[in-house]
């Protein structure tokens, strides 16, 4: 007889981390799908959930990491456990969660190795079906909401035109570079706050998304050079591109108070957008929050997690912006998870994993043992 799927959730570990993997609207879903569900004592205190509250929807909560590891079928993470955790885990357990498959292929060798069935939630494809199970759109929208938030209160005016007794102060100047879902967010926030707003992204298709939010759309010449992939993503262009957009950025930025930069491809370093130049030419008081800074930047200045001062212009890079706002970001990402749950889960309980099905296929790194995705194959091969 089969076994009856047992779900772990951990209390994450990495610092400043404070979303939680599931939350309890979602442990009642998965509950009612006949699946067991354990959750780490203090797991979602974070983000302002109680113990109590996972247990008045039928989780069993454990002050026992190593039994609760040991015990699971299935373990959901917001960040990749330790290699001690994952060694806990049954062989024929599958892992789930932000795993970063592309930018450190190497930290997935223990659970490859394990025999684990290893799912990486940045790899979810982008088709229509999979919407639900996006975790990189739904942090994404987090960071570009909280950017602009993070700019506000570090910019030294303010972002509406204000019209008083004492004279009239016009609004802000934002620049928005990336129009996937963080620069789109970014520029619908900043639109909200009475900003003017222009934005740039290296896929001239993106222009109709940033003119419908309101904001300028800067657009460089890409001689018919094709920029976007199958999946949305922007590609690699060539040099010339680069340095016409970075030339127009330049321009753009001596106008600026504010510069948000989003623009990154996946498993590889962040293009750089804004030149040191760029920056020597904008105003003082000028503010450039850069969420690329996991892949090095989008600014020639940017020093990950760190606060740089250059000619007046402050420069930051937070490297962890989703976890500023625990609450709504653990609840985004536990309906996206348990979305991606619900193709493994059978109407009986049970653990199922169909390789053929074309979410959960293209979101498998690994199975019994085995690299299954190509990029990260060729990546381990490389090492």
């Amino acid at each position: 007889m089969s076994q009856q799927i047992r779900i772990g959730v951990l209390k994450e570990t990495a610092d400043q981390e404070t979303r939680v993997a599931l939350v309890p609207e979602s442990v009642k879903k998965l509950i009612a799908r006949k699946a067991l569900l354990s959750i780490e004592s203090g797991a979602g205190l974070h983000a302002s959930i109680s113990d109590e509250e996972y247990t008045a929807v039928g989780a069993t909560v454990s002050a026992d990491r190593t039994a609760l590891i040991e015990q699971a079928n299935i373990l959901v993470s917001v960040n990749r456990p330790t290699d001690a955790d994952l060694n806990r885990l049954p062989k024929g357990a599958a892992l789930l969660g932000f795993l970063r498959p592309l930018d450190d292929p190497c930290a997935l060798k223990p659970a490859i190795e394990h025999g684990l069935s290893v799912f990486a939630m940045e790899l979810v494809p982008r088709s229509t079906r999979a919407q639900a199970m996006d975790g990189l759109s739904s942090m994404a929208t987090i960071l570009g909401y909280k950017a602009v938030l993070l700019a506000a209160e570090r910019l030294p005016r303010i972002f509406p035109l204000l019209m008083t007794a004492a004279g009239t102060m016009p609004p802000a100047r934002v620049l928005i570079l990336g129009a996937g879902v963080a620069g789109l967010q970014a520029i619908a926030t900043a639109r909200r706050l009475g900003a003017v707003v222009e934005g740039f992204d290296i896929r001239a298709a993106a222009g109709e998304a940033v003119r419908s939010l309101g904001a300028t759309f800067l657009e460089v010449d890409l001689g018919g050079l094709q920029t976007e992939d199958a999946s949305g993503y922007a590609k690699e262009v060539t040099d010339e591109v680069m340095n016409r957009s970075r030339a127009l950025i330049a321009k753009a930025a001596q106008h600026a108070d504010c510069i948000i930069t989003s623009a990154q491809v996946p498993g590889r370093s962040a293009p750089l957008l804004v030149t040191a130049e760029a920056v020597a030419g904008m105003k003082r008081g000028s503010v450039i929050v850069d969420l690329a800074g996991a892949s090095g930047g989008n600014c020639a200045l940017t020093k990950p997690d760190e606060e740089v001062h250059h000619n007046g212009v402050t420069i930051l890079a937070p490297l962890n912006l989703a976890a500023t706002v625990p609450m709504h970001a653990s609840q985004l990402y536990s309906r996206n998870v348990t979305a991606f749950l619900q193709l493994l889960i059978t109407a009986e309980g049970e653990l199922q994993i169909n390789l053929a099905d074309d979410v959960v296929g293209p979101t498998c790194v690994a199975h019994d043992g085995k690299v299954l995705h190509p990029r990260v194959a060729a990546a381990l091969t490389e090492k």
